[in-house]
């Protein structure tokens, strides 16, 4: 998904993934991973793969005394020259994919079908996907709703995500406005905003997705919103419409998991 052009000589059978997305594309195409980054969690049965370091910050040795036949990087996280040339260096067949739309999701399922030579499998995970996407538009026809997207960091500085960031790219998909998409980047996520309390009191959405990026115990900013003073006369907060939001499925591992972010958003839109 770089651009690059890989051969493997034969069917892969000890796989290193160092992604949590490449981790879920391997298992969703039926296969195992010998190597995972120590923050992949999902799906449960690979916990018992090897911990080869993070993912921003992979363990080359340990990658290595694994001895895979294929290593799959992150075409999103690895992209920046600092993390793909070690990677490249590596003297075994090394593949990009990495999602941060949800058509990525679909090109990445390809590749890695066709290399671990599975694409009968990813053809019917992309199947499933492209099924959930249509029953969540169905879910929404009619509706015309706005919705932002807002995660926070340790400071509570606010968040909102754009269209070309992969939150943002699901509302697209589901025909959702996006107030936030009139904002310029800025922030350390990339294709989101920072935004101010008053431009969203000024956009006033129908919704707001709540991202929490702690783990528990933080406290959840979708039980945080609705005690700002700014945010309290908000139609999402005062239509009960303040979604906790999974930071796994919306943010960090970018995947085929997409089919079930579909389903949270059309299920919160919709009523259902």
């Amino acid at each position: 998904m770089l651009g690059r052009k890989v051969e493997i000589k034969a069917e892969p059978k000890t796989i290193v993934a160092v992604s949590p997305t490449a981790v879920e594309l391997v298992y969703a195409a039926g296969k195992t991973v010998a190597g995972r980054p120590s923050t992949a969690n999902y799906p449960p049965e690979a916990q018992s793969a090897q911990a080869v370091g993070t993912a921003y910050q992979p363990n080359l040795e340990a990658i290595l005394a694994l001895k895979p036949d294929l290593v799959i990087a992150d075409s999103v996280i690895h992209a920046q020259p600092a993390l793909r040339q070690p990677l490249e260096g590596l003297p075994v067949p090394v593949i990009f994919a990495g999602a941060n739309s949800y058509k990525q999701v679909l090109d990445a399922l390809r590749l890695v079908g066709t290399a671990l030579n599975a694409t009968a499998t990813t053809d019917k995970v992309i199947a499933d996907i492209e099924k959930s996407l249509a029953d969540a538009r169905k879910a929404l026809e009619g509706k015309k709703v706005s919705a932002v997207a807002i995660l926070s960091d340790r400071d509570q500085t606010l968040y909102a995500a754009k269209s070309t960031s992969y939150t943002g790219d699901i509302l697209k998909e589901l025909g959702i406005t996006n107030p936030a998409d009139a904002l310029p980047d800025a922030g350390p996520f990339p294709g989101y905003a920072t935004i101010a309390p008053e431009k969203l009191v000024e956009f006033n959405p129908d919704y707001i997705f709540a991202i929490t990026p702690a783990p528990p115990p933080a406290p959840r900013l979708a039980n945080l919103i609705p005690t700002i003073p700014p945010f309290r006369g908000l139609k999402a907060v005062t239509s009960n419409h303040v979604v906790d939001s999974d930071v796994e499925l919306f943010v960090q591992a970018p995947g085929p998991r997409v089919k079930l972010a579909f389903e949270a958003v059309a299920k919160a839109v919709s009523g259902q």
